[in-house]
């Protein structure tokens, strides 16, 4: 790599393939693109079913499945010192020199930024979604995030309104925070040959049928659209609690015609379902980015989606259609979509995202956030606890035990299993053409 700096980087996050959603696929593509720019890249997850051991995928991304199986919502069960020899031995076989944690959501990310931490390695945190501050739930996660970031070393969130609800939340100095958008493959999600007719608008909806993705809105929207819009039809991919109220107002209102349900869609085949429509329809209630809307616009849709979050950032104005999260309004900017259809050319659109959205250019900055990380002051342990001291009255004296305890275990750990014991894995170049492959992603790698 002649002066550039090569990173030794372990990826860790409890949603990776062959689990498929937007934490997934920006792992993958942005591990795919680091390798090409001479970096070393393993990522650590748990067991997916039978999948545990070690897995290599395009383009030689390593990927440790350690046999910690999922406890809820694909996270992994919180143990606090349990996952510190696993992650110490991996750190050490892979002479790694940054831990990169993913979503707020993950266990397995904060028991890893933690415990790396201890070990004295510089570790960067990206932040995908949004979360509240009143709920129960988002009390305690606000809680988890403060412990986690009191003393990381940089910060990653996918958009600005991401940023700001981030620094927020866990009271990370905003100069430490980074804002870097998500990207979409182009070369997967691309127009259709033949432009589907338009002697009827296809809306697509392609999303998880829950009530944060706002199911409940499309409930109302669709039976109110199609009686105004006789020239509609639905298209409805997903799976998730929420379906059977979709189901029950179809025949509710005698739309088998004209709303279709899929079920869940494997993503394999998600731009098969993008092309066969105009329109794509997204009515989540937050949203700190939504990859989705790329997906569809790399297609050639036009998106419809409500402004909530990250969303009005993402496409320019002439691409998407905003409208405030509540049936009237969704309908109004659906009908608008409509009349803005003859002026949309698929491909046009396409090329534009090229050009606004590359996971090439996404794993450059995100090499300056690692270069920036390893120029951070090394700390020593005195310096830890009193950064977790300020964290509260109660939790803050708790965090510190939680830090003294990780030490003496890693203390333990290195009289028990010396490092110089543990055996250094040489590290395997494969070479391949990724440029060929935008930063390669291959579809079996999540089978």
């Amino acid at each position: 790599m002649g002066d550039h700096q090569r990173h030794r980087i372990m990826m860790v996050s409890d949603f990776f393939y062959p689990n498929v959603g937007g934490v997934e696929n920006h792992v993958y593509y942005l591990s795919q693109c680091l390798l090409e720019l001479g970096h070393k890249v393993v990522v650590v997850t748990h067991a997916y079913g039978n999948r545990s051991g070690v897995r290599y995928m395009t383009g030689g991304l390593k990927v440790y499945y350690i046999p910690w199986k999922p406890f809820f919502n694909q996270s992994t069960f919180p143990t606090l010192l349990g996952m510190l020899p696993i992650i110490r031995t991996i750190l050490i076989r892979e002479r790694i020199t940054i831990v990169h944690g993913h979503q707020t959501f993950s266990t397995l990310s904060h028991h890893a930024l933690l415990n790396s931490r201890i070990m004295g390695y510089k570790v960067v945190f990206t932040d995908h979604s949004l979360n509240g501050f009143s709920d129960a739930g988002s009390i305690h996660m606000n809680k988890v995030l403060q412990f986690t970031l009191a003393d990381v070393s940089q910060a990653i969130c996918v958009s600005h309104t991401s940023k700001e609800n981030t620094v927020l939340r866990s009271g990370l100095s905003a100069d430490k925070v980074f804002v870097i958008p998500n990207a979409v493959d182009t070369e997967v999600f691309k127009p259709a040959f033949e432009p589907p007719s338009r002697s009827e608008v296809v809306i697509v909806v392609i999303s998880r049928l829950v009530y944060r993705k706002g199911a409940d809105l499309l409930v109302e929207v669709i039976p109110e659209l199609c009686r105004l819009c006789p020239n509609v039809r639905f298209i409805i991919g997903g799976d998730g609690p929420k379906r059977m109220l979709l189901e029950e107002m179809r025949e509710h209102h005698s739309l088998q015609d004209r709303v279709e349900m899929l079920g869940a869609v494997p993503h394999t085949q998600v731009r098969s379902v993008l092309i066969s429509g105009h329109i794509f329809l997204n009515s989540s209630l937050t949203e700190a980015f939504c990859i989705a809307i790329l997906e569809a616009a790399s297609c050639g849709l036009l998106t419809v989606s409500t402004r909530v979050g990250g969303v009005p950032e993402v496409l320019p104005d002439d691409m998407i259609v905003l409208a405030e999260p509540n049936p009237t309004d969704m309908v109004r900017a659906i009908q608008k979509a409509i009349s803005m259809l003859p002026k949309i050319d698929p491909q046009v659109m396409h090329n534009r995202m090229k050009e606004l959205y590359n996971w090439h250019d996404v794993a450059r900055r995100t090499e300056i956030v690692y270069s920036r990380a390893l120029k951070c002051p090394h700390q020593d342990l005195l310096e830890h606890l009193s950064r977790h001291l300020s964290c509260g009255a109660w939790a803050g004296k708790l965090f510190c035990l939680v830090m003294i305890l990780s030490f003496l275990l890693w203390h333990l750990l290195e009289l028990w299993q010396p490092a110089d014991g543990i055996e250094v894995v040489p590290d395997v170049i494969f070479h391949t053409n990724m440029m060929d492959r935008s930063c390669g992603k291959k579809e079996n790698d999540r089978l």
